[in-house]
């Protein structure tokens, strides 16, 4: 990371941390938090030290975010954020297959994670239609 002046990274234009919680719902706190444990680290900072969050920054925090409903641990959050780095870096040769099956394998869980969801929202349900014929 280097330090920047301007609200640019090269030809990138760049956000403070309240901006990027502004554009994902997210807090402060949650963003400061992610960047604390490494799951999400600001592109660069300013020569005063505020962190500076590129497009991708934002498109990565919104894939972080659409995980936690499914109930994703940060340790897993992690794993299918390496999994996908290096899907995207190009990799090429033996271990293609194993890092497909591993996008696979969390393809699958969100899955079964959504449906749980689904299921839950259907008992919701349920249970608002007995509490309104009351």
């Amino acid at each position: 990371m280097h330090p920047v002046t301007s609200g640019a990274i090269g030809s990138a234009v760049t956000m403070h941390i309240g901006e990027l919680a502004e554009k994902t719902g997210l807090s402060l706190r949650t963003i400061r938090h992610y960047d604390e444990v490494g799951l999400l680290n600001a592109s660069a900072r300013t020569d005063g030290g505020f962190r500076l969050y590129s497009p991708d920054d934002f498109t990565r925090l919104m894939l972080i975010r659409r995980m936690k409903p499914l109930g994703f641990t940060l340790d897993e959050m992690m794993a299918l954020l390496k999994v996908i780095d290096t899907l995207q870096g190009g990799l090429t040769g033996s271990d293609v297959p194993e890092v497909r099956a591993e996008l696979e394998t969390f393809i699958a869980q969100a899955v079964e994670r959504r449906q749980k969801l689904q299921d839950q929202l259907g008992m919701a349900d349920e249970f608002l239609e007995l509490l309104r014929v009351q």
